[in-house]
């Protein structure tokens, strides 16, 4: 299959130039395209066979619910059954955005989507390529990240490139993602929050909103509420160790790693940018500030498919602080790792 690439700038484009790109979706074609979270390889939610194809393109687990992404709220209504209260104040104050909430589905909704639960998660993306295709396609759109299955979740048009050329028709290219970590996903389990999936949109800042407390989900399931609740996710293709702990015991541990295994193996460290030099290795990757981590969010995937390219043996990963977006950027990395990690103190 030949793919062709639609290069867009997202601050100044034409909508016509993706009226092609909206044809293929209502023909029930698979796109990749910009989110401000990730990339996504979407199909209209409502064509079985192309969301099938969803799953055989990126090879991924059919037991893995997708998330679909809307316009505007006309169409939500299309796919939920009750939109409450609480809902409403996280729309109102979240929405475009990188949050995903899991409604009640209308029985319209494909189990292809759902994984054959009651539930759909649903999010309204704010980066404007996604959200012009949206409306000029006219049906919601679901969409993983488009790459491949366990892979880096590609936050420029060259990791879909890498992943996906000549498997799908279309990848629209405008550039770097801005959050660059997939959304938070949030379910009101009986009316009790409850995040899926740590993302840009922080538990303290859904409590902000709700006015009550909001849990986070631990460990994985056998049956996934949502994505990246099972599989080893977000990996390279090196063996990743996570090492947690104070900052001076991160880098301790770090180079007596580093001296125990350099001459057998070629190692990367992926570590803050305050941290750098205090390394024995020159094959250091800068995650950004530890005081900004909003950057090492941005910035962990492409780092990740870095190492890939430089096919490094092994890459050991400086923890964070697990709170804030902190709490994103750990459970990727503990994903990453494979649960790989190393604690110190």
């Amino acid at each position: 299959m030949q793919t062709t690439v639609l290069k867009v700038n997202p601050d100044s484009f034409e909508p016509s130039i993706l009226y092609p790109v909206a044809r293929a979706l209502q023909r029930g074609e698979l796109v990749a395209f910009p989110t401000e979270t990730v990339y996504g390889l979407g199909a209209i939610y409502r064509d079985e066979t192309a969301l099938r194809r969803i799953f055989t393109t990126k090879g991924r687990p059919n037991d893995n619910p997708l998330i679909v992404h809307i316009w505007n709220l006309d169409q939500l209504t299309e796919l939920v059954q009750e939109i409450n209260t609480k809902f409403q104040k996280l729309i109102a104050a979240y929405w475009p955005g990188p949050l995903t909430l899991i409604f009640p589905k209308k029985p319209a909704v494909p189990d292809e989507i759902t994984a054959g639960l009651p539930t759909v998660a649903v999010r309204m993306p704010s980066h404007p390529v996604a959200r012009e295709l949206l409306r000029l396609t006219g049906i919601p759109v679901a969409a993983p990240s488009a790459n491949l299955s366990g892979k880096p979740s590609p936050t420029l048009g060259e990791h879909v490139m890498a992943d996906l050329n000549g498997k799908i028709p279309w990848i629209i290219d405008a550039g770097p993602c801005n959050a660059g970590l997939e959304s938070t996903v949030l379910m009101l389990d009986q009316a009790k929050p409850i995040i899926l999936r740590p993302g840009f949109i922080t538990r303290e800042m859904l409590e902000e909103v709700l006015q009550e407390p909001v849990t986070v989900a631990t460990g994985q399931t056998d049956r996934p509420s949502a994505p990246g609740m099972k599989y080893r996710h977000y990996a390279p293709e090196a063996p990743a160790i996570l090492v947690m702990g104070s900052k001076d015991a991160i880098v301790s541990k770090i180079n007596a790693i580093l001296r125990q295994r350099r001459e057998k193996e070629r190692i990367a460290v992926i570590g803050s940018s305050e941290n750098l030099s205090k390394y024995e290795t020159e094959l250091v990757l800068d995650m950004g500030s530890e005081h900004h981590l909003e950057l090492a969010a941005n910035r962990l995937y492409n780092l990740l498919r870095t190492c890939d390219r430089l096919k490094v043996d092994r890459i050991l990963i400086e923890g964070v602080a697990d709170h804030g977006i902190g709490a994103a950027l750990i459970n990727r990395l503990y994903k990453a790792s494979g649960g790989n990690v190393i604690n110190v103190t």
